[in-house]
């Protein structure tokens, strides 16, 4: 609770009572490694914050799974189409690693707003921050390499290597696990 209180406080500040709205709204659930938070087909009524583990968002294609998002401690998860338009969801998250989440229901969420209004920038802020990292994904496939992509993940995000299985990475760059194989020896190379 003290990381979500943590990264409201850089946007806005809260009374004693405002946080105390903030505690009786939520719930926290823990998740084993690998355990699914959130299925494809089910209707979305939930905003999950990671406080402690990884988390990734997958697509199911063809049998496979394909990775396209990971998220971290301060980072808000949501199944954005569905909760918002009420309509049977087509992504997955699961836990990577033993995973700590606060969980809002969107029933208390609106209760919590109609108690604490300022709490809407949040969600807008939420939103913002989603929308712009989706953008830079896409960026990113249309515009760079493979080995462009595996730098920027390392530059920006290099402890993921060490807490995803290296065939999570190579599905969210788009690429085999041999080809980041090969392109992992390349980069070594060069240093």
């Amino acid at each position: 609770m003290e990381q979500l209180l943590e990264t409201i406080k850089l946007y806005i500040s809260l009374s004693p009572q405002e946080i105390q709205s903030l505690y009786e709204a939520v719930q926290q659930k823990s998740f084993g490694k690998n355990e699914l938070i959130f299925t494809e087909g089910k209707v979305a009524d939930e905003i999950y914050f990671v406080t402690k583990g990884c988390a990734r968002l997958f697509y199911e294609v063809n049998g496979n799974d394909k990775t396209a998002f990971f998220y971290t401690e301060g980072q808000f998860i949501c199944a954005g189409e569905s909760y918002t338009y009420n309509i049977p969801a087509i992504e997955n998250y699961q836990a990577v690693e033993p995973t700590e989440l606060l969980i809002f229901t969107k029933s208390a969420i609106e209760i919590l707003l109609q108690k604490v209004p300022k709490l809407e920038v949040i969600a807008r802020i939420a939103t913002e921050n989603e929308l712009i990292t989706c953008q830079k994904v896409i960026a990113s496939f249309v515009t760079k390499s493979a080995e462009e992509r595996y730098l920027d993940l390392l530059n920006t995000q290099g402890q993921l290597f060490q807490r995803v299985p290296q065939h999570y990475i190579a599905s969210f760059l788009g690429i085999s696990p041999e080809t980041l194989s090969r392109i992992k020896t390349r980069v070594l190379q060069k240093e």
